[in-house]
């Protein structure tokens, strides 16, 4: 005799979905492709490239001599007493990590619609080994920066670690989960309209204008007041500041900015997931 019920079966694929539905259980049983992905992304983007892995160093230190040379040569922005170059590197190598898992989670549904509508598995695994993979390349980055920070330190310039230091691994959390968040949404919206994948790149671009990546954040609050509020309500320039203020000892430690950050990281992730969950039923229709 046949039994139907559902406790008859080891798993169960429904189309009903919670409203937040983020099964940590069902990702933990798929772990091993989670890590397939996560190698994926690390060997293949490089894999027939004569430079390979050195491109992870090679960008975060052109873009930060490119804007030492324009704002601190320049347009003479001052950093105080970090080096410039040192200061700008610092910023690169934690915005490049939001923009990376930004822009490579937006793209999720399009760019992996063959495997998608071929095999069941927990779509949130997609964009979470880009968030890892992407950590990967973070690290990577984080060692050149520490190299350059031996080398001022040690030709005696005015840069210490804070005993904040030890929250760093948290900004970080902060940084890929605000990343994960918006690159979902916009993975979302991209099913229907696709003209928005295209200004994705420009928007990223914009937005790093006013994250205060190559300037203080008190700098903005000095010089433009008008236009401060930009920066003010932007997470990303409270997270920036707060890792160089533990980085270098530069700039301000700011609780309220923390702790906006983390809710905006809150708001924004959750409704990532909701958003995502509910165009995962249908998005094969559209993309």
């Amino acid at each position: 005799m046949l039994h139907t019920k559902d406790d008859d079966w080891l798993y169960t694929i429904s189309s009903k979905r919670k409203l937040i539905d983020f099964n940590f259980a069902e990702i933990w049983r798929y772990r091993d492709l989670l890590f397939l992905f996560v190698k994926r992304d690390v060997v293949t983007v490089y894999k027939q490239t004569i430079l390979g892995p050195l491109w992870y160093l090679i960008q975060p230190l052109f873009t930060a001599l490119t804007f030492t040379l324009i704002f601190n040569k320049v347009a003479n922005i001052e950093t105080g007493t970090v080096p410039s170059f040192l200061f700008n590197l610092a910023g690169i190598s934690i915005w490049n990590y939001f923009n990376t898992c930004l822009t490579s989670t937006s793209d999720t549904f399009t760019s992996n619609a063959g495997i998608f509508g071929k095999v069941y598995f927990p779509r949130l695994i997609m964009p979470l080994s880009v968030i890892i993979s992407n950590l990967m390349k973070f690290g990577i980055q984080l060692l050149i920066f520490i190299v350059f920070y031996l080398y001022y330190y040690l030709n005696g310039a005015d840069i210490h670690v804070t005993i904040s230091i030890l929250f760093f691994p948290f900004i970080v959390i902060l940084m890929g989960l605000l990343g994960l968040g918006i690159g979902m949404l916009i993975s979302s919206m991209v099913t229907k309209y696709r003209d928005l994948k295209f200004l994705v790149g420009f928007g990223v671009q914009l937005l790093m204008y006013v994250s205060a990546v190559m300037y203080p954040l008190s700098l903005m609050r000095e010089k433009l007041p008008k236009l401060a509020w930009l920066v003010e309500y932007n997470p990303l320039a409270y997270i920036i500041e707060t890792a160089r203020y533990m980085l270098l000892g530069t700039g301000t430690f700011s609780w309220f900015g923390i702790l906006y950050t983390v809710g905006v990281t809150l708001v924004v992730s959750l409704l990532g997931i909701v958003v995502f969950n509910r165009t995962e039923k249908t998005f094969i229709d559209t993309v």
